[in-house]
């Protein structure tokens, strides 16, 4: 799994991962660990409060940008997950811009593909958005653009399906500034996070397992 260091828990995704067998790696995007998808079964991007094109990061951008063009080439499935996902579609010739409408929050996502993501309320923080790569295939969307796309065993994904509610306290009691900007009632926010807990677990399990049979893993 490719993180920030201090923000590279994997939540619902990786307990599920685990669950399904699998041993989790951790390597941090913002040190100085080697990013190489060699040997992996599966990579999953990890979300971050970086934006691709920032330029202090660009290093690190293109760092991880050359491990999932080599995923890619290699066949290796990877589970991209919001700046994940926007990392990939840089990566593989898609854009990522400043959004016109900031998801911080429960959004309701329409899917085309139910099985893998049911439509309803997925958890979203972000105020970036991608454009997809050519050949993408995306199925899931809000008014703020696209949520979800495959593109050959990849599956990049915007919101975030990996967060339980010590995630989102963590994230909350990190963004002052959000909450001023945007409008973003935290108190409420952890209220509804916590009625909605073992409901986005589920959806998450089974956005994993689907995943995980599509790519013929396990």
């Amino acid at each position: 799994m490719i993180a920030n260091r201090g923000d590279d828990d994997a939540g619902n995704v990786g307990e599920r991962l685990i669950q399904r067998g699998f041993d989790l790696e951790i390597v941090h995007r913002d040190g100085d660990d080697v990013i190489d998808p060699a040997g992996a079964d599966l990579v999953v991007m990890l979300g971050s409060d970086w934006s691709v094109y920032w330029d202090k990061v660009a290093n690190h951008v293109e760092r991880e940008a050359e491990a999932a063009r080599a995923a890619v080439a290699s066949d290796t499935p990877m589970l991209a997950i919001c700046y994940g996902a926007q990392l990939v579609s840089h990566a593989l010739g898609g854009s990522v811009q400043r959004a016109s409408r900031t998801e911080i929050g429960w959004f309701d996502v329409t899917s085309e593909d139910h099985e893998l993501a049911p439509p309803g309320p997925w958890f979203e923080f972000h105020v970036d958005s991608f454009t997809p790569p050519r050949g993408a295939e995306v199925f899931a969307t809000t008014d703020a653009g696209p949520q979800a796309f495959w593109l050959g065993r990849t599956l990049a994904v915007q919101f975030h399906p990996e967060v339980s509610t010590e995630i989102i306290r963590r994230w909350g009691d990190d963004s002052a500034s959000e909450a001023e900007e945007y409008g973003v009632d935290f108190d409420a926010l952890y209220a509804q996070s916590e009625q909605l807990a073992e409901q986005n677990r589920e959806r998450c399990y089974a956005l994993v397992d689907a995943f995980l049979d599509r790519v013929d893993l396990l």
